[in-house]
């Protein structure tokens, strides 16, 4: 670990004379013309002094090096509430071996089922903190557009936190059922829960636009309201999650499956890039990766980018089984391209033309500087499904219908050379009825029928907080238009 600390500033993608410190960047979310903050630098690490720690210890040391302005007591304390005792059934980073060189790191043993826990049940901390550290005594309004699973992890981790209101807006019939009632039941005062006529697409830029409205935060400077995010385009959401790829690989080396300083793939579904990015900083600061590989679905601009430096969101928006997924406009990528090309302004005119004509294009420089690190691939639905089963059939194991996308993927890319990882987002109960369908059998309209059956299928048990939905209340079920994401807002 380095030796002293010095204080690491944040800037905007779209603007380096910008500079902002850790609690700042997390308080603000998104820079006001529109960018992403990120780190000015990338720490390097010692793995061997990592190596023996465990989880709540480990993210304290790695979170300590970008979160400089807050005490490293602060983040020891922060990272045994989020992560120690039972709060992830003592499988924080749970790796599983599936068959020689490839495994799965389940993420989804918290509080909601899904690999976005491993942030929200610590950001809530960090922004609650970054308030006591800038002084800052405004009410705090959270704006979360969600494509299925971090809608729920965010209202679980704010709800009822003082001076904080959240609003989370999913995609009208864009999410599995569990995942709407999920957030259709949640409980707290502070929480609110709309469902955006549209895709996620559609409630992503309607938030996006709040927040880059001049008019309204004068209104909320002169009401001494805040607007913040909890999606991936905060810092504070996207850093948490750089911890469990060194967890992930520890493992493999306490294992034996590796020798420290090896490398490794880690083969990761992704729709809004922010899971994948983790790891890129997770390689910039010194874990030996050989290959971060993208996996799509169906809705597959990502793998398109990959193969051609062409971003273009002019295509079909597809509904699939794998809903967290079903993104065009993937907001993290413009980090990276940012880090890659080192010119803020030409992420800027790119995102400008992303804005205008849903297309822009990369110098073959950068491409080939992306294609240095990352790999991209996609899988439809019938592959998708096809991988539930076999990974079923041959080492008996569940998987939801993401994880099996990047299953599927890491097949078909590995060389055999060295192990993958490939990181498993969410409980498969939470998507029972496709997984039910995928192994043969027939799925109803009972989503909660649909989990019984596959309980039965299968003998593996179902996450206790998903039965429970059953018997809970239906607190939010109003729909909006995507221009109504202000009025929301000016609510709050």
């Amino acid at each position: 670990m380095r030796k002293g600390k010095r204080g690491m500033n944040y800037y905007s993608t779209r603007d380096n004379t910008l500079r902002r410190t850790a609690s700042e960047a997390i308080l603000q979310g998104i820079s006001e013309e529109g960018g992403l903050f990120v780190p000015q630098e990338f720490p390097a690490v010692d793995l061997a002094a990592l190596m023996d720690l465990d989880y709540c210890a480990l993210a304290a040391k790695l979170l300590s090096l970008y979160l400089t302005d807050y005490s490293e007591a602060f983040l020891q304390k922060a990272a045994q509430t989020a992560y120690g005792g039972a709060r992830f059934s003592g499988k924080t980073a749970h790796l599983v071996k599936l068959e020689d060189g490839l495994y799965s790191m389940e993420l989804w043993h918290g509080p909601t089922c899904a690999f976005k826990d491993y942030a929200l049940q610590l950001m809530p901390l960090l922004l609650t903190e970054a308030k006591r550290i800038n002084r800052d005594e405004t009410k705090t309004a959270i704006l979360v557009a969600t494509s299925g699973d971090t809608g729920k992890a965010a209202l679980e981790g704010y709800r009822d936190l003082p001076g904080i209101e959240i609003a989370v807006f999913y995609p009208d019939h864009g999410t599995s059922e569990m995942q709407r009632l999920q957030m259709a039941t949640q409980e707290g005062k502070n929480v609110h829960v709309f469902a955006v006529k549209g895709n996620f697409d559609d409630a992503q830029t309607g938030v996006k636009r709040v927040f880059t409205d001049a008019a309204f935060a004068e209104e909320c400077a002169a009401a001494g309201k805040r607007l913040t995010s909890a999606n991936s385009i905060n810092w504070g959401r996207l850093a948490p999650q750089i911890v469990y790829y060194f967890a992930g690989y520890f493992q493999l080396v306490r294992t034996g499956a590796l020798a420290l300083g090896q490398e490794a793939d880690f083969c990761v579904p992704t729709g809004n890039f922010g899971d994948i990015l983790a790891g890129y900083y997770a390689k910039r600061m010194g874990l030996p990766v050989r290959r971060l590989i993208c996996a799509s679905n169906k809705n597959n601009v990502l793998s398109d980018f990959g193969a051609s430096g062409v971003y273009d969101a002019n295509r079909p928006f597809y509904k699939t089984t794998s809903p967290s997924m079903d993104i065009l406009v993937s907001s993290n990528l413009e980090r990276l391209l940012c880090h890659e090309s080192g010119d803020p302004a030409m992420v800027s005119g790119l995102m400008g033309a992303l804005t205008k004509e849903k297309r822009y294009s990369i110098p073959a420089s950068l491409q080939e500087r992306i294609a240095a690190t990352f790999d991209f691939g996609c899988a439809g639905e019938e592959a998708c499904s096809e991988e539930i089963a076999r990974v079923w059939q041959q080492d008996h194991y569940l998987a939801d219908p993401h994880t099996a996308v990047a299953l599927s993927v890491a097949r078909a890319k590995r060389c055999g050379q060295v192990p993958c990882i490939v990181l498993s987002t969410a409980s498969p109960y939470k998507f029972s009825g496709a997984v039910l369908r995928a192994l043969g059998q027939n799925a109803g309209e009972d989503d909660f029928a649909d989990l019984a059956a596959l309980e039965q299928l299968t003998g593996v048990p179902a996450p206790a907080v998903l039965r429970q939905l059953r018997e809970k209340e239906i607190r939010f079920d109003e729909q909006i238009e995507p221009e109504q994401i202000l009025s929301v807002a000016r609510a709050l």
